[in-house]
C-alpha cells in the first residue's frame, strides 16, 4: 500500500499521467470474455490486487505478492495525500445523493482537500459533455465510481481528453463512503469471505455473480497450475 501511494503521489506531483486499476477474482475472469475490458486493464500504469482469491492464487502459482491493496483503503490513502498537497479531486459516479455525501463526508473528514467536482455515473447519453467537466475542472485526480466493466472501459476511451494526472476506477467505494454499504469485518477481509459479506447484504443481485465467477476462477486457476511452469 505505501509503495503504491508513493509511486502515485510521486507520478502526479510530476504530471505524469498515470491510469490505476485493482484486479478481483471476478474482473479476472470477465477479462477472458471481454477484450475491451481486458485491453484497458492491460493499459494500465499500474495494477494492483484487490481481492485475497486472486493473492492466494498467485502465490500459488509461484508468484510473490506481498499483501492485498484494496480499492476502498487505497482510495482513502490517496485522498488524504491529495488533501495534504493541495491537488483537487474530481469524484464520478454512484447517484447524485450519494456523491454528494461523499463529497460532504470527505470535506470533513480531510480538512485540506480540494474537490474540484462532482457528478452521478448516469451520463451515458452524453459523455463528451461529462469529460469537458472533468477537464474544465481543473482536477489533478479522478476517481470513478461506477461499475466494471463500464468504468475501465470509459476511462480507456477517454483517458486523453480528461486533463487529469490520475485516474482510477473505485466501484461502489462511494457507497461504502456514504454509509449505503457496509464493509465487512476485518477477519473476514483477511480470510477472503468479503465477497460473501457482499452476498448476505445483497443476496439477490450478488449471489448468482459470485457463485459463477468464483467457480469459473476455480477452473481457470486448476488449469494454469497444471500447466508446465519455467
Amino acid at each position: 500500500m505505501g509503495e503504491t501511494v508513493d509511486w502515485i503521489a510521486d507520478r502526479v506531483e510530476r504530471g505524469i499521467f498515470t491510469q490505476h486499476v485493482v484486479v478481483n477474482v471476478a474482473k479476472l475472469v470477465h477479462m477472458q470474455s471481454n477484450p475491451d475490458l481486458a485491453s484497458s486493464v492491460k493499459g494500465c500504469d499500474i495494477i494492483n490486487i484487490d481481492g485475497m482469491g486472486v493473492v492466494w492464487g498467485a502465490r500459488l502459482l509461484g508468484n510473490s505478492v506481498s499483501e492485498r491493496v484494496a480499492g476502498v483503503d487505497l482510495f482513502y490513502k490517496l485522498v488524504e495525500m491529495a488533501s495534504e498537497r493541495r491537488l483537487p479531486l474530481y469524484l464520478l459516479g454512484a447517484t447524485d445523493a450519494i456523491v454528494e455525501k461523499t463529497a460532504d463526508i470527505l470535506s470533513k473528514k480531510y480538512p485540506g482537500i480540494k474537490i474540484a467536482g462532482f457528478g452521478n455515473g448516469y451520463f451515458w447519453d452524453d459523455e463528451e459533455s461529462q469529460v469537458k467537466k472533468i477537464r474544465d475542472s481543473g482536477a489533478r485526480l479522478l476517481f470513478v465510481a461506477i461499475t466494471s466493466p463500464k468504468k475501465e472501459i470509459f476511462i480507456e476511451r477517454w483517458k486523453e481528453q480528461l486533463g487529469v494526472d490520475f485516474v482510477m476506477g473505485v466501484g461502489g467505494t462511494f457507497d461504502v463512503v456514504a454509509g449505503k454499504v457496509r464493509r465487512a469485518p476485518k477477519w473476514m477481509q483477511r480470510s477472503g469471505l468479503e465477497w460473501f459479506y457482499r452476498v448476505i447484504q445483497e443476496p439477490r443481485r450478488m449471489w448468482k455473480r459470485y457463485l459463477v465467477t468464483n467457480a469459473q476462477f476455480v477452473y481457470m486457476l486448476g488449469k494454469a497450475y497444471l500447466q508446465p511452469r519455467q
